[in-house]
């Protein structure tokens, strides 16, 4: 549902009215901050607005956060994006779309590979340092990965995040498959 108008509108309510209160501020402040019409920010709060992506980026701006903690529904434990989905974010005033697939944790220090796997015996790994999260998206082939009671198969363009501190696993499931993968470690 968030990759709905809907799902977006409820996630966007939601993420501003937490942030909003993190900050400690009212409905009217943060529309001055933002230089947003407050009747605007009450209806995206109320779940019924729809608005550009420079008004996100403006709202991310006064409340201190980056636009994804906006527009990112909370994530379950395995979340996967297939090709040609994901959070689409247009501007006014551009031919411009940003499709997020996820959103960074402040002050996490990242590691990308490029993984190289054929099929056969698939790699098995040991939980990594606790709060370690991992991004994989398949560039080439398919791989069956995730935590180790969850696995999920992926294919071309395909993305998922889960976490690095469970056993998880890697399966090429056709040759020549790569994928690039961001390890996320807590500092």
């Amino acid at each position: 549902m968030p990759n709905t108008p809907a799902g977006l509108a409820a996630t966007i309510a939601g993420a501003l009215r937490r942030e909003r209160e993190r900050v400690g501020i009212s409905l009217a402040e943060l529309a001055r901050r933002a230089g947003v019409a407050k009747s605007t920010l009450s209806q995206l709060e109320a779940g019924t607005g729809n608005p550009s992506v420079e008004t996100l980026w403006a709202l991310g701006v006064a409340l201190g956060v980056p636009i994804s903690r906006l527009v990112e529904p909370p994530s379950p434990a395995v979340r996967v994006v297939r090709k040609g989905e994901g959070l689409r974010l247009e501007a006014d005033h551009a031919d411009f779309t940003g499709i997020l697939l996820a959103a960074g944790s402040l002050h996490a220090r990242r590691d990308i590979y490029r993984i190289e796997l054929e099929p056969g015996a698939g790699r098995h790994a040991e939980p990594h340092t606790p709060g370690t999260v991992e991004h994989l998206v398949v560039a080439a082939g398919r791989i069956r990965t995730g935590p180790a009671d969850a696995p999920v198969d992926l294919g071309p363009g395909d993305y998922a995040v889960f976490a690095g501190d469970v056993s998880h696993q890697y399966e090429a499931l056709e040759p020549g498959t790569w994928c690039l993968l961001v390890m996320e470690h807590p500092q």
